[in-house]
């Protein structure tokens, strides 16, 4: 299937096959993208038929619900572009745009909502499988699906602190992996430095957040993540080779230079220094409160 399949004629095309396998009116045209449009027709049929048994997550649901209404509005389908359409309409002059035959502008409209409800009907199928690869670890055949929710889940998110919280759960996460790959050096290490990786991430956005705010609230999150965390990472050093244990303690120096920078930007904020000028993996460096503060 050629990288040219949503093209605006063939989304055309696949809204008449959609109507015609639904019982709507029959389009004498044939193209010959046909073939090729069938296989995703009958999938569209099998959908309507007998929906997936699936119960999405609410955020995730919240999520996909905003995207899609965004583009319904960005691409002008239904209610949700009606205050955007009008307010371009009292702006546009025959003259300078003619306008479509209405039978177009339906067939378009028809495909663009085709698309539509083709995402939404894949990203629920998907989340099924998001669901069967949560206890998936590096080696397994869902784990590229399960990083691939994670980077779904980031993608929907918007504010720097919801997304420091996601890159914490994500190190979570990966700490639980680390547990069940203990006689995997190889892979006991690389997941551990994908944990220090989350973790750097998540704790530059939030202590970043904290800064810019001046408040001191993300860093609660920092600090509750940091004693967890450093709680259950001490646990992995019970068992493993010599290798595996110090590698482990690199992740536990890490924790204690993030409570450390927490601790140092939560003395900044509440003495009113000035927002740090520099910054390093774990976010704003902080200068010293003056000793007469």
């Amino acid at each position: 299937m050629d990288s040219d399949l949503f093209s605006r004629r063939r989304a055309e095309r696949f809204a008449q096959l959609l109507d015609e396998a639904n019982g709507g009116r029959r389009h004498h045209v044939r193209s010959r993208a046909d073939d090729q449009l069938a296989a995703l027709v009958a999938v569209g049929q099998r959908l309507s038929a007998a929906p997936p048994a699936i119960e999405v997550d609410t955020e995730f649901r919240t999520g996909l619900r905003a995207m899609l209404l965004a583009t319904a509005e960005r691409e002008g389908i239904g209610a949700a572009a009606a205050d955007t359409a009008s307010g371009r309409a009292t702006r546009r002059t025959r003259a300078s745009r003619p306008a479509l035959l209405p039978a177009v502008t339906a067939r378009r409209a028809r495909a663009r909502g085709a698309i539509l409800v083709g995402i939404a009907a894949g990203a629920v199928a998907l989340s099924g499988i998001s669901a069967a690869s949560e206890n998936a670890v590096p080696g397994d055949a869902l784990y590229g699906m399960k990083r691939s929710t994670e980077r779904a889940q980031l993608a929907l998110t918007s504010s720097d602190v919801s997304r420091g919280q996601l890159f914490l759960d994500f190190a979570r996460t990966r700490l639980g992996e680390a547990a069940e790959l203990r006689g995997d050096r190889a892979g006991y290490s690389g997941v551990l430095d994908d944990m220090d990786a989350d973790t750097r991430q998540g704790v530059r956005l939030l202590t970043g957040a904290a800064v810019q705010r001046s408040d001191p609230a993300a860093l609660d999150t920092v600090n509750t993540f940091v004693t967890a965390q450093r709680q259950a990472v001490s646990g992995l050093l019970d068992e493993g080779t010599r290798a595996e244990r110090d590698r482990t303690r690199r992740s536990l120096a890490l924790l204690d230079s993030v409570r450390k920078r927490s601790d140092a930007l939560r003395a900044a904020i509440a003495c009113g220094l000035p927002a740090p000028v520099g910054s390093d993996a774990l976010g704003p460096a902080p200068a010293t409160c003056p000793a007469d503060r």
